[in-house]
C-alpha cells in the first residue's frame, strides 16, 4: 500500500502536537489538584465562592482528561524544538485556566484583570490589580499563595532541567546531566526533581511554621510560606508586609526564606549528600551574598545618616533589599521615600536576580559574574594581543557557546524591557511608570516605582492595553526571553 508524501507529513505532525499536548493535559491535572485545596476550605466554610471554584476545577479537569484520552496512544519522544513549544504553551495556556476562580469568584474580574493577576501568579512577580484583599474570601487568598507556589517549583525544575538542555542564556553551565561533567548531583534528573521538590516542601513547612510561631494566624502563615520560598511577593493584605512592619522577627524570617528560594537547589542536594561546603563554594553564591552586604550596608548608612533609628532601618533594609533583589517583591515599607539614592538604588537592584537553579527571576548573578569575567579577558587582549587565557567559572571552562548565550539574552533583556517601556509610554503612562514596570514585569520583580505601581500602589488602575503588555513581558522574563523570541522567528517553523 502506497502512503503519499503528505499523508506522511500530516501524520508527523499530528504526532508531534499529540506529543505536546499529552504533556500539557498532565499539567492540567496537577492544576486541578491543587485548585481542589481552596475548593475544600471554601466548602468547608460555606462560603459563596466554592461555586466558582467547583466550575473552575471541573473546566480544567474536563480539558486535561480529555486531551490525556485524544492523545494516550502517542509515545513521547521530544524533540528540541517540540521543548521550545511546550515551554511556552504549557505555561500560557496554566496561567489561562488558574484565572477562571478570579472571573468566576468573589471579585468576579475582567478577563485582562484575572489573567494579569494569575499571570503575575504563576510566573511569580507579584505585581497585582486587587484592592481590598483582606476581604477576599479564604479560599482565594489560598488560592493566590498556591499558584505561587507552583509557579516556583515549576521555575526550579524548568531551571534545572529544561533550559540548559535548550542552551538557553548561558544556563548550560548548570546542566547537571551533562556527560561533561564530573560531578553529577544524582544519576537522573527525575531523581533531582524529586529531591527538590521534597526540599522545596520542607523549607515552605518551615516558614509556615517560623511565621504562625511568630504571630500570624493559620491562613496568613500558610500563604506567606508558600509565597516566601516561591520568592512570589502576595501577601494577604494591601499592606504587604507593612502589616507586620512592628514585628521585626517575622521580617527577619522572611528575608532568611526568601533568601534561601533565591539559592541553587541543587546546592541544598549536594550539602545533604554530604558535601558541607557546596552551598559557600559556589560562586553565584558568593556573589549574590556580597551583592546584598554592599546594598543593605550603604542603604543602612544612608537611612541612619538622616536620622533613622538603626536597627529599625538595617530591618527594613535588609527585608526590601532581599525582596527586591530576589525578585520576590514583598515591601514593608514605602522605600521610594528613603530619598533619590534609595530610588536609584532599588532601581538597580530590580536587574538582578537571584541564582539560576532558583524560584527567583531577574537577570540572574551569574550572567554579571561572566561578563566580569569576558570584561577582563578583553582588557587583557588589548594588553597582551597574542595572549591565550582561559575563562573558567565554578572551576569549568566557559565555552564560546555559552559567552555567546549570555551575550544574546543580556541583549534581548533590556530590548524588551525598552520595547515594553515604549509600547506603555504610548499608552499613556508617565516615564518612571513605565520605564520601572517594564523592568519589573521582565525581571518578574512585582512593584514597580512611582505613585501609581511603587511599593505603596498596584497595577489596577493601568489601561488594560497596559496589562495585556505586562503580561508578555511577565512570560517572557520568566521563560528566560529567548526562549520565546526563538518562536517568533520563521527559521525556528523551518526547521
Amino acid at each position: 500500500m502506497t502512503t503519499f508524501p503528505g499523508a506522511l507529513y500530516y501524520r508527523d505532525a499530528y504526532r508531534n502536537w499529540a506529543q505536546i499536548f499529552k504533556i500539557m493535559s498532565v499539567l492540567w491535572l496537577v492544576l486541578a489538584l491543587f485548585m481542589a485545596l481552596p475548593l475544600a476550605v471554601l466548602l468547608v466554610e460555606k462560603d459563596l465562592d466554592a461555586p466558582a471554584f467547583g466550575v473552575s476545577l471541573f473546566i480544567v479537569l474536563g480539558a486535561a482528561l480529555t486531551t490525556w484520552l485524544l492523545t494516550r496512544r502517542v509515545s513521547l519522544q521530544l524533540k528540541p524544538w517540540q521543548m521550545f513549544v511546550l515551554t511556552s504553551a504549557s505555561w500560557a495556556s496554566i496561567t489561562g485556566f488558574a484565572s477562571l476562580p478570579l472571573i468566576l469568584g468573589a471579585p468576579q474580574l475582567s478577563v485582562t484583570n484575572a489573567v494579569f493577576e494569575s499571570v503575575s501568579a504563576i510566573t511569580t512577580t507579584g505585581s497585582t490589580i486587587l484592592v481590598g484583599i483582606e476581604d477576599l474570601s479564604d479560599g482565594l487568598k489560598l488560592w493566590r499563595g498556591i499558584m505561587q507556589w507552583m509557579g516556583g517549583i515549576g521555575i526550579i525544575v524548568m531551571g534545572i532541567a529544561i533550559l540548559p538542555f535548550l542552551k538557553v542564556g548561558g544556563m548550560r553551565l548548570f546542566h547537571t546531566e551533562s556527560s561533561d561533567w564530573s560531578d553529577k548531583v544524582m544519576p537522573r534528573t527525575g531523581g533531582i526533581a524529586k529531591a527538590t521538590l521534597s526540599i522545596y516542601v520542607v523549607m515552605t513547612l518551615m516558614a509556615m511554621l517560623s511565621y504562625w510561631l511568630g504571630g500570624m494566624n493559620r491562613l496568613d502563615a500558610v500563604v506567606h510560606g508558600m509565597t516566601s520560598l516561591a520568592t512570589g511577593g502576595f501577601a494577604n493584605s494591601d499592606a504587604s508586609f507593612g502589616a507586620y512592619a512592628d514585628q521585626p522577627w517575622i521580617l527577619w524570617m522572611a528575608s532568611l526564606f526568601m533568601l534561601s528560594g533565591a539559592l541553587p537547589f541543587v546546592l541544598y542536594i549536594r550539602f545533604l549528600r554530604g558535601s558541607r561546603s557546596a552551598l559557600w563554594k559556589d560562586q553565584q553564591v558568593r556573589g549574590l551574598l556580597g551583592v546584598l552586604a554592599i546594598a543593605i550596608a550603604l542603604l543602612t548608612f544612608w537611612r541612619v545618616m538622616k536620622g533613622d533609628s538603626g536597627f529599625e532601618s538595617l530591618t527594613h533594609v535588609t527585608f526590601n533589599v532581599i525582596s527586591v533583589v530576589t525578585t520576590t517583591g514583598y515591601a514593608s515599607d514605602d522605600y521610594t521615600q528613603w530619598g533619590a539614592l534609595a530610588i536609584v538604588a532599588f532601581f538597580y537592584l530590580t536587574f538582578v536576580g537571584g541564582c539560576s537553579g532558583s524560584t527567583s527571576g531577574g537577570m540572574k548573578i551569574f550572567r554579571f559574574q561572566i561578563a566580569m569575567l569576558m570584561l577582563r579577558d578583553q582588557l587583557r587582549y588589548l594588553i597582551h594581543a597574542n595572549g591565550v587565557f582561559t575563562t573558567r567559572y565554578n572551576h569549568q571552562p566557559v565555552t564560546s557557546d555559552i559567552s555567546r548565550s549570555v551575550v544574546a539574552f543580556s541583549f534581548f533583556f533590556f530590548i524588551t524591557i525598552a520595547v515594553l517601556a515604549l509600547g506603555l509610554s504610548v499608552l499613556g503612562l508617565d516615564l518612571v511608570t513605565a520605564l520601572s514596570g517594564a523592568a519589573t514585569a521582565v525581571a518578574n520583580v512585582g512593584p514597580g516605582l512611582g505613585d501609581t505601581i511603587g511599593p505603596s500602589g498596584n497595577f489596577a488602575t493601568l489601561p488594560d492595553a497596559a496589562k495585556w503588555l505586562l503580561c508578555i513581558g511577565m512570560l517572557m522574563g520568566r521563560l528566560e526571553i529567548l526562549t520565546v523570541v526563538v518562536l517568533l522567528t520563521p527559521m525556528f517553523w523551518r526547521r
